[in-house]
């Protein structure tokens, strides 16, 4: 049930073109960080893990044609990955990834150039294989939170699309489906850029889940009407107290979950954590292009001259979020305790 946005052989890395979709399938390979750094901040690649794994791959592909001494390769390698963490500043994984991957490059204390080359495309396809993996197990703990018949509601794109193959929110749905449970999935479009109606209902269709798109304004009313039994969204960084970033309109959703007395539950892995900052207020947020809500479908839809507010991301207060799914379980309140077994890892 796997839906890849990856494919990288022979020093290439392929992105599946998601801007382009649902009308269209088409591939940009990337052979340099600079055509990564492109493509993770025109959001040919999204998705906070998938952002992560790309750009691992974008480090590897910015050093690979290096020739010179340790020393300056090293210099190199540090500049590379401060140029691809500044891509997208919101989630966290992108900066999780690359700085892991440059500790441990720099851990081989005794290797040639040609082994530090070695050792980071190692790494690279090491988080790519752990996401698919991590994913997997977060889909097999989110599962035992609902049951068939359950109808369900997800905001933006977290799933094959956002990863390497499999999701954290859908891949909880997914896996749903692998055990025989039958739900019916509710997806808000996602504003401005139709995440949702363009990437969600598309997985959702082509994985044979039955799916039904809304707008997002159109939410709070079906949980007036009692229609949604749970919430299942992902995350781009989650903060020590439990805050959490994710797509703008999240907080709306789990406002209105609170109010009416839906669980509301973010799915994601652990490299999604951010334990260096102690709540939400710390998290950056990225500020968008005016055109993207100006213009729609390649038309203007807004007054020329008009201002226009388009921050990406929201933070949900952690005293609406009723658990977290992860790859460790399911966590609960108090969540700074919950978290310790991430905290350790």
């Amino acid at each position: 049930m796997d839906i890849s946005p990856f494919v990288f052989r022979s020093d290439t890395l392929k992105l599946l073109d998601q801007r382009k979709l649902p009308n269209k399938v088409t591939w940009i390979r990337c052979r340099d960080a600079k055509k990564v750094y492109w493509s993770i901040q025109h959001m040919v690649v999204r998705g906070a893990p998938a952002i992560g794994v790309a750009g691992g791959y974008g480090l590897y592909l910015g050093v690979r044609s290096y020739q010179g001494d340790r020393k300056a390769f090293l210099r190199r390698l540090e500049e590379q990955a401060k140029y691809l963490k500044s891509a997208r500043p919101t989630g966290v994984n992108l900066r999780n990834v690359i700085d892991e991957i440059v500790a441990r490059v720099k851990a081989v204390r005794h290797g040639t150039v040609k082994d530090l080359k070695a050792r980071l495309l190692h790494e690279a396809k090491r988080f790519h294989k752990e996401d698919i993996e991590l994913c997997r197990s977060i889909g097999r703990h989110g599962s035992r939170l609902f049951r068939s018949g359950d109808h369900v509601l997800t905001h933006c794109n977290a799933g094959g699309l956002a990863t390497t193959g499999y999701g954290t929110a859908l891949g909880v749905l997914y896996a749903c489906k692998e055990r025989g449970k039958k739900l019916t999935v509710y997806a808000d479009e996602t504003r401005p850029l139709l995440q949702g109606a363009r990437l969600t209902a598309w997985e959702l269709v082509r994985m044979g889940l039955k799916c039904r798109l809304l707008c997002d304004n159109a939410a709070a009313s079906l949980m007036q009407a009692g229609t949604i039994d749970g919430i299942v969204v992902g995350a781009d960084r989650i903060a020590s107290n439990g805050d959490t970033a994710n797509k703008i309109g999240t907080y709306n959703l789990a406002l209105l979950a609170k109010a009416h007395g839906i669980p509301f539950y973010i799915a994601a892995p652990s490299t999604t954590f951010d334990f260096s900052i102690r709540s939400g207020k710390q998290i950056p947020i990225e500020n968008r292009h005016a055109t993207e809500v100006t213009m729609g479908m390649g038309r203007q839809i807004a007054p020329k001259g008009v201002g226009v507010i388009n921050p990406a991301f929201d933070v949900t207060p952690h005293s609406l979020i009723s658990a977290f799914i992860t790859e460790k379980g399911v966590l609960r309140r108090p969540f700074q305790k919950s978290f310790s077994t991430l905290r350790k890892k």
